[in-house]
């Protein structure tokens, strides 16, 4: 168990104070495996289309940093207690006043959503005792911003003889009006680069979460090779 951090956040995801949820189940989602930030545009979409939530409660969180190596716990490729390394990965945030914050992560073991604190203490942990390489950014973009800005022709996603490295989702390529592809912009944690804010894990926390006792000195860590 990682320390520092409230016994009940280790528990169930059982705190009711939080908003009512934008869409009933992770079946009712659009989902494409490796396609993150198009699993989360189409969710985004979807509130905007069928109105389930207001919109300007959802934030899309792009976790990444400069060297694209960033430790994700609790991911359904993960094996065990090992965390996965991804280079970058894709959430959606919900923030409501007087409520818990929400993220809804369609690669995650935890619950659909689960509440910020749990995500934090389960998923994202400590950048405490990993080395600097793999200390974790996040870019907070607005859901209108994200999808009106956001383009991808998937083209990161092709191999080097134009084989896909995974299949692609089944609906056209996201794009807009001026571009067909500034996914880069989107994972860049340079914050003169994009759209949104770009924080540390200890910053978001802050922002985002009410109560969440965050410790910045404990946490351990069973990985090998990057720790």
């Amino acid at each position: 168990m990682v320390t520092g951090f409230p016994a009940e956040c280790f528990c169930c995801d059982t705190d009711m104070r939080r908003a009512e949820t934008i869409i009933s189940s992770r079946e009712d989602c659009v989902y494409t495996s490796c396609y993150c930030e198009e699993n989360v545009w189409k969710l985004c979409e979807y509130v905007r289309m069928e109105r389930t939530g207001p919109l300007e409660e959802l934030f899309v969180v792009f976790i990444s940093n400069e060297n694209r190596m960033v430790p994700l716990w609790k991911q359904k490729s993960g094996h065990g207690d090992q965390p996965v390394i991804w280079d970058y990965h894709v959430i959606l945030l919900q923030v409501c006043p007087q409520f818990n914050s929400l993220i809804y992560d369609l690669d995650s073991q935890l619950s659909f959503p689960c509440s910020l604190n749990l995500y934090a203490s389960h998923a994202l942990r400590s950048d405490c005792n990993i080395k600097p390489t793999y200390h974790r950014n996040f870019r907070v973009v607005p859901a209108d911003s994200f999808l009106c800005n956001f383009a991808s022709d998937r083209s990161h996603m092709k191999n080097s003889d134009g084989s896909w490295k995974m299949p692609p989702p089944p609906y056209p390529p996201i794009h807009t009006a001026e571009t067909q592809m500034n996914l880069d912009d989107f994972i860049s944690m340079n914050p003169a680069v994009g759209w949104g804010a770009v924080l540390s894990l200890d910053d978001f926390l802050q922002r985002y979460t009410s109560d969440f006792l965050w410790s910045s000195s404990s946490s351990s860590s069973s990985a090998t090779g990057w720790s």
